[in-house]
């Protein structure tokens, strides 16, 4: 073995913080592809988000203590996201013959032209993308820019659960990140598809379009499973939390599915449906190739060939660890009825694996 004198960086956990709960995926990297080593959810008091920023940084703190001891994960760094709907993302051209430290000067000096607020109130980062189809003397860089409050209550959260929140990405690059783990799940092995990203988690409903592998689109809808939970609690009598796990384990009444279940998932089909007509109407796209669901309501039962049948388009669900292996403390059962919610937190734990 080599002798190395680099200092490696820290292997990371992904941690996403959505809506109604906090997910944990750490991963670590196999002969052919990756392993889940751990993985963890918790579920988030209702109060603690409001569209998906947070309003308690102490609850979601202790929800991140909690995924972290359920977990059993040794790592202490971690990847985060904010949401896209708190992101201000732009393409810029800058020159190639600029060097790193040129580079970040420039943009320092000419973010302000493309950032609609104050820079002391923003963070900021930019990625290059590569050389310009337009100009081969100047490189495509992607700037991103947050308010800085939805940076560093993440990172306080994180901070508070114990650990030290190492990136701070966009959720969509992370779901862009994860996106590379399922062309064999999808129609002709991906090859030149134009591919949405459903994800329905409890509050949001965001759709990705992917293009040769790089975002076109994103949209978020205010549509989510909490719309399913609440109908429960008020045509059973429960309580939010009872009605929760009644969806979760069953229990329910046998009208349930015809009254309640069905007619949720016609809704989901009709908000992707119109999703799908905002991203045709405003883009030179012919529409979508290929469906993949994920976030927690993509687990509904048999969602995926109803959302084909109506929109007439190849639907699948989101599976993101179907090649990998699985450490022993993991139960199978559980991470693959879970897996589809972990689009987000698998493409941050990828992120200790970037070259």
């Amino acid at each position: 073995m080599m002798l190395s004198f680099k200092r490696k960086k820290p292997l990371l956990v992904g941690i996403d913080i959505s809506s109604a709960a906090v997910k944990l995926i750490e991963l670590s990297q196999a002969p052919a592809g990756y392993r889940v080593e751990s993985y963890a959810a918790e579920a988030l008091p209702m109060e603690a988000m409001v569209d998906k920023n947070i309003t308690d940084v102490e609850a979601v703190g202790n929800a991140v203590r909690s995924v972290v001891r359920q977990s059993g994960t040794r790592l202490k760094h971690a990847a985060v996201a904010v949401a896209g709907s708190a992101v201000i993302t732009k393409t810029i051209s800058m020159p190639a013959t600029l060097n790193e430290d040129e580079l970040e000067d420039q943009i320092e000096l000419e973010a302000d032209q493309y950032i609609p607020y104050s820079l002391d109130e923003v963070s900021l980062d930019y990625e290059v993308q590569g050389i310009s189809a337009k100009n081969p003397e100047m490189v495509d860089v992607l700037l991103a820019a947050s308010r800085k409050e939805n940076v560093e209550d993440r990172v306080a959260a994180v901070e508070l659960g114990g650990l030290k929140a190492t990136i701070v990405d966009v959720e969509a690059f992370a779901v862009e990140n994860t996106f590379a783990l399922l062309p064999d799940q999808l129609p002709e092995g991906g090859e030149d598809l134009i591919v949405a990203i459903a994800d329905t988690g409890a509050a949001v409903t965001t759709l990705t379009v992917i293009d040769n592998d790089r975002i076109v689109y994103t949209r978020e809808q205010g549509f989510g499973g909490r719309q399913l939970t609440e109908e429960i609690q008020r045509r059973y009598g429960l309580s939010y939390e009872e009605a929760g796990l009644a969806k979760k384990h069953g229990g329910l009444p046998d009208s349930y599915v015809t009254e309640v279940l069905e007619p949720f998932k016609h809704a989901m089909a009709q908000q992707i449906g119109r999703s799908l007509q905002f991203f045709v109407s405003s883009s030179a796209h012919r529409g979508v190739d290929c469906i993949v669901l994920a976030g927690g309501c993509a687990s509904i039962s048999g969602i995926d060939t109803l959302i084909e049948a109506q929109l007439g388009t190849p639907t699948i669900v989101a599976n993101p660890f179907a090649n990998m292996s699985l450490s022993n403390r993991i139960k199978p059962q559980n991470l693959s009825n879970d897996a589809p919610a972990m689009m987000i937190a698998c493409g941050l734990a990828m992120r200790s694996f970037d070259s």
